[in-house]
């Protein structure tokens, strides 16, 4: 395994300045820094993608790649990258690369989206990090598919090998907590000269980087002759941690997977509600947009994506997510119930429905809604901030019974008509319990339809 130096100069140098500096002013800091591809070739220039690096937040998106201009090493149709950082007690970092349509030396190694993600996150008590949604879709080396694990090593044949999912974390606790982790997608290195490219050439796809260590806490003020009144920070929906965020207000990046559709099927209404105020541990404002329709109403797919993170928590309640091809994602809230789509890693097409109108979580005793949010790609390294004002996307996108199946804006249904796929609603449940297995029409009795009163 090849030795990082970067990565190892990196932690050396946060220890170094931490260490050099007085209580009263040292900053530990956060960084992040992406880039989508970049080629390194022994005494030659090489090529990269934009390196994005934060301080200060940064988002880029960039058209197709090729190297060299034929295209004959590396070729993209688009990159995306993203960085994010916050730095004193409570510290964040975190970066994005996402590279689609992959293709390497003329097709022997392709994929059709390569993510690397890392967070690192520190406060004073405490430091963590995640790889977010790295990961490979589709990869193909030498004619052979590949599901890739982290840190595998993949022989190209007798002129090099491949490092998928290549990614570290390393904690620091001195002189405060402090997290460092990167990622590379994928990395290419040539044991032999290939395709124009000489030995011990390097092709690195997807890299991520992301580094947070919390500043000393200041000391404590001198108590106030008065006593004062605090209201707590609002915390964060996903980590659960004080944020200082405000809406992304007239920020509406192009979602560009194609296929889009309205995510509630048949009559429903709605409102821009971006940004308002709230109360909660939703960070202070409102996140999405909330559309009303009856207990049950189908909820859809909006685009052809990943189902993931399907399950409950207090204040969605029963909700899911979805990625689309691009990596956007989408978030729906406070469902009644799901169709059997609704299962992590599902691949599901746009308009297929993946559960029902409700008002779980902290919607309950609200009318019937579906909170929904729009992440793009180029803004997941904000992470749960990264979330755009819906109501442009909803204004535009089709609706299901409104749409002539045979031409929807690139897409097609399987099945004609416009009634959606089947599933499956709750509508009456018996105790079995006081079956008996001796008595074979206890089972009948049991889940017979109940009586009126009365009767």
């Amino acid at each position: 395994m090849r030795t990082r130096l970067p990565v190892i100069a990196v932690v050396v140098a946060v220890l170094t300045i931490g260490a050099s500096q007085g209580v009263a002013d040292r900053s530990a800091g956060a960084t992040a820094t992406a880039w989508a591809i970049k080629v390194i070739v022994p005494n030659q220039p090489g090529a990269s993608t934009r390196v994005a690096a934060a301080p200060p937040d940064a988002v880029a998106f960039d058209d197709a790649f090729s190297y060299p201009a034929d295209g004959s090493v590396v070729t993209a149709t688009s990159v995306t990258t993203s960085v994010s950082a916050t730095s004193g007690s409570q510290a964040r970092a975190g970066a994005t690369a996402q590279v689609t349509s992959l293709s390497l030396f003329k097709g022997e190694i392709t994929a059709s989206s390569v993510t690397g993600e890392t967070h690192a996150i520190a406060s004073t008590a405490s430091a963590a990090g995640d790889m977010g949604v790295t990961g490979i879709s589709n990869l193909v080396v030498l004619g052979t598919a590949v599901t890739p694990t982290p840190n595998q090593q993949i022989q190209l044949a007798d002129w090099g090998y491949a490092i998928a999912l290549e990614q570290k974390g390393q904690r620091v606790d001195q002189p405060t907590p402090g997290y460092h982790d990167f990622v590379t997608a994928l990395d290419v290195f040539l044991t032999a000269d290939h395709d124009g490219l000489p030995a011990q050439s390097e092709i690195q796809i997807g890299y991520a980087e992301a580094n947070a260590q919390a500043s000393e806490a200041a000391p404590l003020p001198t108590p106030p002759s008065l006593p004062t009144v605090t209201t707590p920070k609002p915390k964060s929906k996903k980590e659960g941690l004080p944020v200082e965020s405000q809406p992304l207000k007239g920020v509406h990046p192009q979602l560009t997977a194609g296929g889009y559709v309205f995510p509630v099927y048949g009559t429903s209404s709605y409102g821009d509600t971006y940004g308002a105020g709230r109360g909660d541990v939703s960070g202070g404002w409102h996140h999405g947009d909330d559309i009303f329709a009856g207990l049950g109403t189908p909820l859809l797919a909006v685009a052809h994506g990943t189902v993931f993170s399907v399950g409950w928590n207090k204040i969605g309640g029963w909700r899911l997510w979805l990625r689309d091809d691009e990596g956007n994602e989408f978030y729906y809230a406070h469902l009644s119930a799901y169709s059997p789509l609704a299962v992590n890693g599902a691949i599901v097409d746009a308009g297929d429905v993946l559960g029902f109108m409700g008002n779980t979580g902290d919607a309950e005793g609200t009318p019937y809604h579906l909170h929904f949010e729009v992440h793009p790609v180029g803004l997941l390294g904000l992470g749960y901030d990264g979330a755009v004002d819906p109501t442009p996307y909803l204004d535009g996108w089709r609706r299901v019974q409104d749409v002539r199946f045979d031409a929807v804006l690139g897409w097609t249904p399987k099945l004609a008509g416009s009634a959606p796929k089947a599933g499956a609603i709750l509508l009456q449940s018996s105790d079995i319990s006081s079956a008996s297995g001796l008595d074979p029409e206890s089972l009948q009795r049991a889940i017979a339809p109940p009586k009126a009163e009365g009767r």
